[in-house]
């Protein structure tokens, strides 16, 4: 939510009205709220235009300190003010907005004030920012319901850390957690991941497979990646969440499931949904509630409370002591277009090489940023050369940011990078990370 602060604890936010002047809708009128609402031809739209010529999710409207922000979803024949396309524009005065052979007139509302709690934590989520104390609030209110919950934000924002801390407050937390990431499924094989299959149900399918449905019975099934799944296996999704039930491939029973469902993507579906390479109906039906991260960049008076929580997390809190309020300040201007998890790295990084006195984190984001102009160096280098250097420039980050976040585990380390453990001894051997001797026996 984008807003201003007012009073502690209270945002002001700009609304109106949006009404409908010509074609015909399902309603007429429609009030903008800090709730996002969606305009568009598909049924499950706030307001359902019946207009060849508006695509099935056209535009979004929600309201920010700045006004009313209205966006165009990508749609096909463009949303207009005026004689002007617009792709994302601020009202705050009356205006037409042209979708279609549609008119919709927008009147706007006194500026009204929004309470968002002062509590800074929700499970594992740390923050300050007004902006998550927001997400922080919609997480209290998801958590005690069965609506399905979609998490969008960049990579690396933690949309995996929101889900497992939604269903840690939830009634289900007894129950299991299963994380599925579209993204690393092979189009071809993910019915099988999605449902499970029999043995023999195709070629290579030499042993039963179990659902990550039914090992989530009773609990959270958290699709990551949700954008990133095959058109062909949608509508099946889409049945599965609709009918509580799911089939393998090469059965011919259902079977029923008892599960909730937290999804994520750092795609805009909703673009994917007018592109036609996502399903609008299915994308209604895992967006019932929907929270959006933002950026470590948009929230960085969160990074203190991020870095001391993160140095407790990898078992030294006394750590945070060490480190300087230069290094903090120069995290706070870094761009970090890794998110929260190269945060996460740099600490661990950090940490593995400052056993004693003072910690500069900031001094670990060199390697990290400029890795761009430092993957190229061809000065006075032969090509095998410098693929060496940057290859074990590469491998001694990994390996010293994994080591300090399984605490020297070879095993959890192993599980990780999805390698054997002699290897991984191998890696830590070579460069010198840890305790040689230790490495060797765990």
């Amino acid at each position: 939510m984008d807003a201003t602060v007012v009073a502690k604890g209270r945002l002001e936010v700009r609304g109106g009205t949006l009404k409908v002047t010509r074609g015909q809708a399902n309603k007429q009128t429609l009030e903008i709220g800090p709730e996002t609402q969606v305009v568009g031809r598909n049924e499950a739209c706030d307001i359902v235009l019946d207009d060849r010529k508006v695509s099935a999710v056209h535009m979004e409207l929600v309201a920010t300190e700045r006004g009313v922000r209205v966006r165009d979803l990508g749609s096909r024949n463009g949303t207009f003010i005026g004689d002007t396309r617009v792709g994302e524009v601020y009202l705050m005065k009356p205006t037409i907005i042209t979708v279609g052979e549609s008119a919709l007139n927008f009147v706007p509302t006194e500026p009204e004030a929004v309470d968002i709690p002062e509590v800074a934590q929700f499970g594992p989520l740390v923050g300050v920012s007004q902006g998550m104390r927001a997400v922080f609030e919609r997480c209290r209110k998801a958590a005690p319901t069965d609506l399905t919950v979609l998490i969008l934000g960049e990579t690396g924002c933690g949309k995996e850390l929101v889900a497992a801390a939604i269903h840690q407050a939830s009634s289900r937390s007894t129950k299991p957690f299963v994380v599925v990431d579209c993204g690393a499924i092979p189009p071809t094989l993910a019915e099988s991941a999605l449902f499970g299959h029999e043995r023999g149900a195709f070629t290579g399918a030499q042993e039963k497979r179990i659902s990550p449905f039914v090992e989530a019975d009773g609990g959270t099934i958290f699709l990551d990646e949700l954008g990133e799944l095959p058109v062909d296996v949608q509508p099946k999704l889409l049945r599965a969440l609709a009918e509580q039930r799911i089939k393998s491939v090469g059965s011919n029973t259902y079977r029923p499931v008892n599960v909730r469902v937290i999804a994520a993507t750092r795609r805009d579906l909703v673009r994917e949904v007018n592109a036609g390479t996502f399903r609008s109906d299915l994308y209604f039906r895992v967006a019932q509630l929907r929270i959006e991260l933002p950026s470590l960049r948009e929230r960085t008076e969160d990074i203190p409370a991020l870095v001391r929580k993160m140095i407790t997390d990898m078992g030294d809190p006394s750590a945070y002591s060490r480190i300087t309020n230069d290094s903090l300040e120069r995290l706070m201007r870094h761009d970090w277009p890794g998110n929260v998890r190269e945060l996460r790295n740099v600490i661990a990084v950090a940490l593995a090489f400052g056993k004693e006195g003072p910690i500069d984190l900031a001094a670990h984001l060199a390697p990290m940023s400029s890795a761009a102009s430092e993957s190229t160096p061809t000065r006075g280098r032969t090509f095998q050369d410098a693929k060496r250097e940057v290859l074990a420039r590469f491998e001694r980050e990994y390996f010293t940011a994994l080591y300090a976040e399984c605490n020297g585990n070879v095993s959890e380390i192993g599980r990780r990078a999805a390698m054997e453990r002699a290897h991984v001894r191998g890696y830590l051997r070579r460069h010198g990370i840890g305790d040689p001797k230790k490495s060797s026996e765990s």
